[in-house]
């Protein structure tokens, strides 16, 4: 599938901030699912663009600016994808899996989830895809999708016990709930193509990954109840959302500031709906 992406981030600042710092993990890279035919980032400014890979070996760009009232990061590219059953091969892995065992701040679990999780090991027995296709299915089912009860810093065990939340909850609780039964899980930020033909979207996506000895990592999408498809577009992975996040950054002085998302996915040459 070749797929189509623009995903645009506009910040306001008023009074103008005296100076911002930009992390953006936006670009994404190649494995054997997933080849970027083109990409290019762009930005409203004349802004200091440095470019590297970070401790995942996500790319990452490093925006530096003075005084600044307003600016938009904007990125878009073509990308040829084929389904792999979920399955991942081809990635520059730098670290041992056992890495994402470790617990973050937003993947912590709760006593409740422990055993929500463990009810289900037992249940598998020693399959763990088993175990994690279970774990999938019970967690969208769990949960509702809502846009208004979480945000950003929501950690896994408030989702959970909110029953709610949006596709960064549903990832979080599938790593927190995978680790705590001992198998090792990320998080992925990335895009997806809608299969309902809008195109139109106000984030991008997330889902995790896990790892299943003697197949490696496999992707998991806990908000739409499947393994990861040619209509996902993987950019960038961590620990949690904070170590994967599209743009991440801070700012020095000025007022209020107000963030706008625009993202856009479609299949290249097809006549979409918005």
């Amino acid at each position: 599938m070749r797929l189509k992406i623009a995903h645009t981030t506009t910040y306001r600042y008023e009074p103008p901030a005296s100076g911002v710092i930009q992390i953006l993990r936006m670009t994404p890279g190649g494995h054997d699912g997933q080849y970027v035919a083109n990409w290019q980032i762009d930005v409203s400014t004349d802004s200091r663009l440095d470019v590297h890979e970070d401790a995942f070996g996500n790319i990452t760009h490093v925006l530096t600016h003075g005084t600044i009232s307003d600016l938009t990061i904007s990125v878009e590219g073509l990308v040829e994808t084929h389904d792999t059953g979920g399955m991942l091969r081809g990635t520059d892995e730098r670290f041992p899996p056992s890495l994402f065992l470790r617990a973050t701040p937003l993947t912590s679990v709760t006593a409740a989830m422990a055993a929500f999780a463990n009810d289900l090991r037992v249940e598998a027995g020693g399959d763990t895809l088993g175990f994690l296709h279970a774990l999938l299915l019970q967690i969208n089912d769990h949960m509702t999708f809502d846009t208004d009860p979480t945000h950003a810093g929501t950690s896994a065990a408030e989702a959970f016990a909110l029953q709610r939340g949006v596709c960064q909850d549903y990832a979080h609780i599938f790593i927190a709930c995978a680790r705590s039964a001992g198998v090792p899980a990320r998080y992925v930020s990335g895009h997806l193509m809608r299969s309902d033909g809008m195109v139109a979207q106000n984030a991008g996506h997330a889902w995790a990954e896990a790892h299943v000895e003697g197949l490696g990592w496999v992707g998991f999408d806990a908000a739409n109840g499947i393994c990861t498809t040619e209509a996902h577009v993987r950019v960038a992975i961590g620990l949690d959302y904070l170590t994967a996040a599209p743009v991440r950054g801070t700012r020095y002085g000025g007022g209020k500031e107000t963030l706008e998302v625009a993202v856009h996915v479609d299949q290249a040459g097809r006549q979409s709906q918005s």
